[in-house]
């Protein structure tokens, strides 16, 4: 991935203003020292959304999204870290000179960028063949008219029309300057060659007579085109595609994603159709969050985009039956990607876009709210009636949807799913689960290339740790820090909006550890005693208790590393931290809910606050973190006591125990309190 220069990340995150980047996606109004809105992120009729100018940060209390002006854009967009900077620095006017590439690196980055341009240009010369030569308005857009779309739907997609002749666009990009070269390697131009293969040095395009649908990436660059002949009894295919290229490959891409992403966001569920038209005419019909697989099998790469911006998926079937069962193995995909899968089946006949043509947008969004159904449920129906009174069938079509079950990474939805099969086919659902272990146990087997022991017990398999790993529903910040805290990796959580769900475990260590990065953190620089502040104090008394928790271990270094520099640590410093679980931990350790009432000092009610009493909060914390450490280190002699059968070493053991039991004694003494010993 590319690298921007860190002094031209810090003149970016200096500039952007966190109030004004928000402000352009929501409406924002102060509440005390705080500005409110109702969360991007997800459904809520109540504010729960936050931004701290002061902190440069926002924070969900709903959905628990949290972070600086970076990962705001990461979340809304649904883009990467560099790609982030990258918007804020485009929004700032700010230059971005990437560090200096390897010469191989700089040279494919050029030729990268050259088909970007390239396929830039003819998106424009397309569309603008369409809108202004006389072919293009009496045959494309006549036809486009005809399908019901209006100017608006045309513009926002940027369709267009490709001339009936052999090399207009050749000519015509030859003309203003172009390299053929480029037209080449996006597959906008095609090399003629003879029987033997041999290029006759002859050139022609791609795409004639045909309405141009251009195919934006994520971030809206256009990568290829899907182009639809218009002519009859044409004997060429009736949707030609672009071919795959450096900047175009057909499984990371889903037509009309770049157009739908925020309305998935927003509605908290994508709708999933096969062609180019079906997504126009839903999203023209108000249903914005609808993407195309553009005819072509789903992949792992186009269900990971998905997943970027919901869990949920809703595929959206005509009423071909051939059709269903070909798309079947997809939708397992989608389950098998930890997405929860919905379906709408077309009366026959009818497939998304003729189906809103013909009854309105009102029917057909009440159609969709109606019929909607979960995928297992609805393929149990349709394997079910095709079985009928066929036992054989009916034992074959069980089989077939306990694979489906076997795709779901949520164990107890897997559980659900099992009872509603058993109630479909009224089968006992204790051979349903004997079965489905068979078939979880066979899989297994394949994979290790060999055969897995069976189940103890006919129960459903224990869960991997891969499949626990699965979210059911989007991690807060502070679930997603604790996973870190307790061994998961970064690459396991995912990116920024792929937070995964994990049992929480209770650890008393990592609780103390995590308030003593908290107040470093929130208040290094106030002074404690004259001279001594509370990153000096903290800092010095940790010397000899170093923390044992990666991610506050991590972040403690962080700090340190500041103050090296001649800098405090700062909360809006990290916030915009390259590394998403420290911007994860940051945003949470940060962010208050509640803000005192300014009413208390106006009737002349002191409420004592943190920061009048930090020499007592560091002290606590600090000896919390020492008493845990004491405890820990009990434990780990008791053990040994137990272990022991040497008198000398038993004697030794017995020494120490002795000395760490006053030691923590001291330590309670000094706390006032008693902390329970750990079970």
């Amino acid at each position: 991935m590319a690298r921007i220069p860190k002094e031209t990340v810090d003149q970016i995150i200096h500039h952007a203003d966190i109030v004004e980047v928000v402000g352009d996606f929501v409406p924002l109004k102060k509440k005390g020292q705080n500005l409110w809105a109702c969360c991007p992120f997800h459904h809520e009729k109540s504010p729960s959304f936050s931004v701290a100018p002061a902190k440069g940060l926002y924070k969900c209390f709903g959905c628990g999204k949290a972070g600086g002006v970076v990962q705001f854009i990461m979340d809304i967009e649904g883009t990467s870290y560099v790609e982030a900077l990258k918007y804020l620095a485009k929004k700032y006017g700010i230059d971005v000179q990437e560090e200096e590439k390897t010469p191989e690196q700089q040279l494919a980055q050029n030729e990268k960028d050259s088909q970007y341009i390239i396929s830039s240009w003819a998106k424009d010369h397309y569309h603008k063949l369409l809108l202004k030569s006389d072919e293009g308005q009496g045959i494309g857009l006549s036809y486009l008219r005809q399908r019901g779309l209006n100017q608006t739907t045309i513009t926002t997609f940027e369709l267009g029309y490709s001339l009936d002749q052999w090399d207009d666009l050749l000519k015509t990009a030859e003309q203003v300057g172009y390299d053929r070269k480029y037209l080449e390697k996006t597959g906008l131009v095609v090399t003629r060659t003879d029987d033997a293969g041999q290029d006759t040095g002859r050139r022609y395009d791609r795409f004639r007579g045909r309405v141009m649908f251009p195919i934006h990436n994520i971030s809206g660059r256009v990568v290829g085109f899907g182009a639809r002949t218009l002519k009859p009894n044409d004997k060429t295919a009736k949707y030609l595609n672009s071919p795959e290229s450096e900047i175009y490959h057909k499984s990371d891409i889903l037509y009309g994603l770049y157009q739908a992403r925020q309305a998935i966001r927003a509605e908290e569920v994508c709708y999933l159709v096969e062609g180019y038209l079906d997504v126009l005419s839903l999203h023209q019909g108000g249903i914005k969050n609808v993407v195309a697989s553009s005819g072509t099998s789903l992949t792992d790469g186009q269900i990971r985009l998905i997943k970027r911006y919901s869990d949920n998926v809703t595929v959206l079937y005509d009423g071909d039956a051939a059709g269903i069962k070909a798309s079947l193995r997809g939708v397992d995909m989608l389950l098998e990607g930890g997405l929860n899968v919905r379906v709408v089946l077309f009366p026959d006949g009818d497939d998304p876009d003729s189906y809103i043509r013909k009854v309105g947008d009102q029917r057909f969004q009440e159609y969709l709210n109606s019929q909607s159904q979960d995928f297992i449920s609805f393929k149990t129906k349709l394997v079910a009636r095709e079985a009928a009174q066929d036992p054989v069938k009916k034992a074959e079509a069980i089989r077939d949807v306990l694979q489906s079950i076997a795709k779901v990474p949520d164990p107890i939805k897997r559980q659900v799913f099992l009872q509603q099969t058993s109630a479909a086919f009224s089968i006992d659902e204790q051979v349903l689960i004997t079965e489905y272990n068979k078939l979880v146990r066979t899989a297994s087997g394949k994979a290790a290339g060999g055969t897995s022991p069976a189940p103890a017990s006919p129960a459903l398999p224990t869960p991997t740790r891969q499949q626990l790993a699965v979210p059911a529903r989007p991690l807060s910040d502070e679930e997603a820090a604790e996973m870190l805290m307790y061994g998961a990796t970064p690459e396991e959580l995912g990116e920024a909006a792929t937070k995964q769900e994990v049992e929480p475990i209770e650890d008393v260590l990592a609780v103390c550890e995590r308030e003593i990065v908290r107040l470093l953190l929130l208040y290094a620089p106030q002074l404690l005693q004259p001279e001594v502040t509370v990153a000096h104090y903290l800092l010095a008394q940790l010397e000899e208790t170093p923390l044992r928790t990666p991610i506050y271990a991590d972040l403690l270094h962080l700090c340190q590393e500041e103050m090296n520099e001649g800098r405090w640590p700062d909360v809006r410093h990290f916030i915009q931290h390259s590394r998403g679980d420290i911007r994860a931990l940051v945003s949470d350790l940060a962010t208050e809910k509640y803000e005192l009432s300014p009413n208390w000092s106006t009737h002349q009610i002191y409420v004592p606050r943190e920061l009048d009493q930090l020499q007592i909060a560091c002290d606590n914390a600090l000896l919390r973190l020492k008493k845990e450490t004491v405890q820990r280190e009990l434990d780990q002699l008791q053990q040994e006591l137990r272990d022991a059968t040497d008198p000398a070493a038993v004697d030794k053991i017995l020494e120490a125990l002795m000395l760490y039991k006053r030691l923590d004694n001291e330590l309670a003494s000094h706390l006032g309190t008693v902390i329970p010993r750990r079970a």
